[in-house]
This record gives C-alpha cells, structure tokens and sequence, in this order.
C-alpha cells in the first residue's frame, strides 16, 4: 500500500511521488466556499489589526503573507477571494503543464493591464485603473520590453514594470513571481511614491500585494492581499482603502480573463 502523506503547510497533496491539488474544502472555510460557488467576491478590509480573515490554507502564500506584514508594519490590509471554475475537457484532479504554463504566461501579459477600469468610489463611476502598462528593463533606465513568454515557468522571476495610473500617477512596480506545482503566486512592490495629486498617499516600498491563483482540481481559488502604510493625514487611510478596495476587484477580474484564456483550447 502506497503511503500517503498530507501536506497542508505547502498546499498539495503527495502520494507515492505524484502531485495532486487539493480540494477547495482543505483549502478555505465551509462558508466560504459556499459563498465563493453562488458566485460571490470575498471581502475583508482592515485599519487597525490587520488580522488576514480569508488567506487559504496555503503555506507559501501564508509566509509571504506574513513576511510582508513583519517587514512594512502596514495600517492598511484588503483582502479578497474569487473563484473560478475550469472549464468542461479541463485536466482533472489538477491542472495539467501546458494549462499551468499558459496561465503563468497569460499573468505575465502585464500590458494587457492598460485600458483596465474599476469603480471610482469618489466619483460615483467607472474610470480607468492603468492609462498605459508596460514591462521595462529596470527602475533606472525604463526601457520598455514585451510581454515575456517561457515555454516552462521558472524557478522564481522578477520583473519591473512602469504603469501610469490616472489617480496614483506614473509608478514604478516589482513584480516577483513564485511559480509552484500548485499555485502560482506574485508579490508586486510598488518602487516609486503614490500621491493624490500634490498629496502624498503611500511611500516607496509601502505598498504590496500578494496575489495566488491556486489550482483546487475543478476550479482555481484567487486570493489578493493589498497591504500598504498610507501617510498619516486626515482621512487619506480610508481613501486609500476604498480606492485599493475596488482596484482588488478590478485586478480579479483581469485574472480571470487571463484564466479563460488560458484554459481555452
């Protein structure tokens, strides 16, 4: 008889050398899951605390998480959980490589990002996220490069992106990437100031979200956490919350079509 072992602090379950991905049951709570299949987007917002209420039970993005946390003792946390369902003729029980290569391709589509919009809250409508999304070569120099594309995903990469954002302004980002067999996780980093207008918003190095897209056999689980230390003036921690709570749901959704492109023969 085949030994089995379970391993929850990575996420997979390993038997006798294969790989399998987990159920969403082992993977997030009983409500959740309920809520996430009636089609729900999963919120959490927090000031104060910063107790993350929705992370899976996955141990890489459990650390990152946490390293995060200890490294930028943020005042600001929003979270956020979306599934989406494979579509018929997908591999089963976990995703195959030329499925996972593709997503991890498709989530490197950084450009794709231009033209995104999401719900201005303080304008009552629909506005553009990023005007323009390019990959550069560095934080220094700024040349712009294409899109890149791996035949098979590497152990780790990073890259830099410059985005002009029509509230925040023309950023600088990190994007690191940590492909897994089960999961492939990023954590972006903002490298430049936000400023609303003339008014500083969030420093350098005090924004940064990790984002998974975790296989969970008939479906991926989607989980995106903002973490941010927001300048200390009147009101601008809650406008930072309310404006990065609906950018999270914008950037849902980009994944999502990313995912429909990538599981679409």
């Amino acid at each position: 008889m085949k030994k089995m072992v379970l391993l929850w602090w990575c996420g997979i379950l390993i038997q006798g050398g294969a790989t399998f991905a987990l159920p969403l049951d082992a993977l997030i709570l009983p409500e959740q899951e309920t809520l996430l299949k009636e089609g729900e987007t999963l919120l959490e917002v927090q000031f104060k605390r910063l107790n993350p209420l929705l992370i899976p039970r996955h141990g890489l993005v459990q650390r990152l998480l946490e390293t995060t946390r200890e490294d930028l003792e943020p005042n600001l946390l929003v979270e956020s959980l979306r599934l989406y369902k494979k579509p018929q003729g997908a591999a089963f029980p976990q995703w195959s490589s030329a499925e996972r290569n593709a997503l991890f391709n498709e989530t490197l589509a950084l450009s794709t990002l231009a033209g995104l919009q999401y719900y201005s809250t303080s304008r009552k409508a629909m506005r553009v996220f990023y005007e323009t999304s390019q990959v550069i070569d560095g934080p220094d120099t700024k040349k712009p490069l294409p899109d890149p594309v791996y035949a098979e995903p590497p152990a780790d990469l990073l890259l830099y992106t410059r985005q002009k954002d029509l509230t925040f302004g023309d950023t600088i980002y990190q994007y690191e990437y940590y492909p897994g067999t089960d999961a492939l996780i990023l954590v972006q980093q903002n490298l430049s100031p936000l400023a609303v207008g003339i008014i500083p918003a969030v420093g350098k190095h005090k924004l940064r979200s990790v984002i998974a897209v975790i296989d969970a056999q008939a479906y991926l689980l989607i989980y995106a956490a903002s973490l941010a230390k927001s300048v200390s003036l009147p009101g601008m921690n809650q406008r930072v919350g309310e404006s990065f709570t609906t950018r999270t749901d914008a950037i849902m959704s980009w994944f999502i079509e990313r995912a429909d492109k990538a599981f679409t023969p």
